[in-house]
């Protein structure tokens, strides 16, 4: 499921996470009150004010650990986005202190890799996966440094810097890559939907004299957790640089 809303558009994947839910948390106290009589449930109010609080605020907590950590996360591909701009904007400037021919197929190799980095290597990181032609197009850089022999002093050196640049643009594409998979561990996913219903739940048990103020409240609740998952869900791959 989590792969299902992480692969949709945003706002397609806020409907579908976000509405059934909210429906169903307002419905279960109606549910509730036609079985069980409001006096009935208005005993209960300090035990399950109680229960409520503290799941409630364990629920948060968790909840709030995992916001952050998906964001550290986004925020780290991010950063290395704009390492491997910049260690590819480097190659460009380098790639004129060597010969004109050199210097256009590297600088062809690497506006190539570029465009299967955002055409490509983005939309598979989505689904947890690699392009294997922006892997090819970044190997085609390394060939179009090393397949002239016979090099300058002076060339060698800028072409020692440019293939130092390279290994930098290959390091940040594999640390994105990585920053982009496995973000929150399934064990918090299995504990996130459990605490969910059970928070939401526990209202369904309290005694509100008027029932709509209680479904609409209730409903408000889960709009706020759910929507707090879609934040969980976004994901990394697709960095704002």
């Amino acid at each position: 499921m989590t792969f299902f809303l992480t692969t949709l558009p945003l706002w397609l994947s806020g409907l579908i996470l976000i509405v059934p839910t909210t429906l169903l948390a307002m419905a279960g106290p109606v549910i509730v009150r036609r079985y069980i009589d409001v006096k009935q449930l208005r005993t209960n109010n300090e035990v399950a004010g109680f229960k409520f609080a503290t799941v409630g605020v364990l629920y948060a907590v968790l909840l709030a650990f995992a916001v952050v950590v998906v964001w550290e996360k986004f925020n780290q591909a991010e950063s290395e986005v704009a390492k491997e701009a910049g260690a590819a904007a480097t190659v460009f400037r380098l790639s004129q202190g060597v010969d004109p021919e050199r210097g256009a197929a590297i600088r062809e190799a690497t506006t190539d890799y570029l465009t299967s980095a955002i055409a490509s290597d983005w939309p598979a990181m989505e689904s947890g996966m690699q392009s294997p032609a922006t892997t090819e197009a970044l190997n085609e850089i390394y060939r179009a440094i090393l397949k002239f022999q016979s090099l300058g002093t002076d060339e060698r050196l800028v072409l020692a810097e440019v293939l130092r640049q390279v290994d930098r643009i290959s390091e940040a594409r594999r640390e994105r890559r990585v920053m982009a998979d496995g973000i929150v561990p399934a064990i918090i996913w299995v504990v996130l939907f459990g605490g969910a219903f059970l928070t939401i739940g526990f209202t369904f048990f309290f005694g509100a004299e008027n029932l709509r103020a209680q479904s609409l409240m209730t409903g408000a609740l889960s709009i706020l957790i759910f929507a707090g998952w879609r934040a969980e869900k976004k994901s990394p791959g697709q960095p704002g640089a």
